[in-house]
């Protein structure tokens, strides 16, 4: 389905138009059967006319093509990008919870945003936007937040350039604090892209080539801790432990008098409890 909207075919002779592109995808579609694949394409496309309407842009004045479980979008380049990335994404975020509400199968969804030179032709849309806001939708940093983060029903994912020239200057509903950045390495892209899961400080953006977050700390924090903060001791998965010693039988420690917590430590193996007598040295942890 395409709404070619006021531009028709314009961009096709002027070597392309500077528009802000979103390219949308259902998490999980291929597990789904025809049903409720058809139930949550229809949600889909109706969580999207929420969002347009609260941002003013009106059925037919932007192109839009269906992608079967997912959507491809370019704008006027008249739309500010700003309510994209502000009210448009909160109206999405917002549609979709009050959907899934009660549902055992939600509707989940991956966001990518770009803008960009774009061509339309009576094909459809292309350009090199075009291809980003795809490459960031499908990304593997983006398909592993959905994977590991099931309570997750939208996630965004807006290029470098939308990030530093519009999300980093803030607005309405805009939080720059609340992204991460990640590189996206996927055939032939090499790009910086950023992270958002709506309402919440940060995406549980955790995996391999971490890069820098909005201030230049680390990456690769679970969602909610600061960067370079406490330490967990959960293992070398987190980076914040040596590997566990995998040898089996128990182990028993002797302690004269009080035995001291010292905040920080770790240990590994099977600790189950601390028994302990009133004379020195019958203290007995297992």
């Amino acid at each position: 389905m395409s709404s070619a909207g006021v531009n028709g075919e314009a961009g096709a002779d002027l070597g392309g138009i500077h528009r802000f592109v979103v390219f949308g995808d259902i998490c999980g579609s291929g597990t789904l059967d025809m049903a409720e694949k058809k139930l949550q394409r229809t949600a889909m496309y109706a969580a999207f006319d929420d969002a347009y309407s609260s941002v003013g842009v009106e059925p037919g004045t932007f192109h839009q093509e269906d992608r079967g479980d997912g959507i491809l979008a370019a704008l006027r380049p008249d739309v500010p990008p700003t309510l994209m990335v502000g009210r448009w994404i909160d109206t999405l975020y917002e549609s979709l919870r009050a959907h899934n509400k009660g549902r055992a199968r939600p509707l989940r969804l991956r966001i990518g945003m770009n803008a960009g030179l774009v061509v339309q032709d009576r094909h459809g849309l292309v350009g090199r936007a075009v291809d980003l806001a795809a490459r960031l939708c499908d990304s593997p940093p983006a398909k592993r937040i959905m994977n590991e983060a099931p309570e997750i029903d939208l996630l965004v994912v807006v290029s470098d350039w939308l990030y530093v020239n519009v999300v980093a200057e803030g607005g309405r509903y805009v939080e720059p604090d609340h992204y991460r950045q990640a590189r996206i390495r996927s055939k032939e892209t090499d790009e910086a892209a950023w992270f958002h899961v709506p309402r919440r400080p940060a995406p549980p953006l955790v995996g391999p080539e971490p890069a820098a977050g909005p201030r230049g700390e680390p990456e690769g924090e679970p969602a909610g801790e600061p960067a370079g903060g406490s330490r967990t001791g959960v293992g070398p998965s987190r980076g914040d432990g040596p590997t566990p010693r995998t040898g089996g039988g128990n182990r028993t420690y002797h302690v004269g008098g009080d035995l001291l917590d010292v905040h920080g430590n770790t240990i590994h193996g099977g600790f189950t409890g601390i028994r302990k007598s009133a004379a020195p040295g019958a203290g007995e942890a297992e």
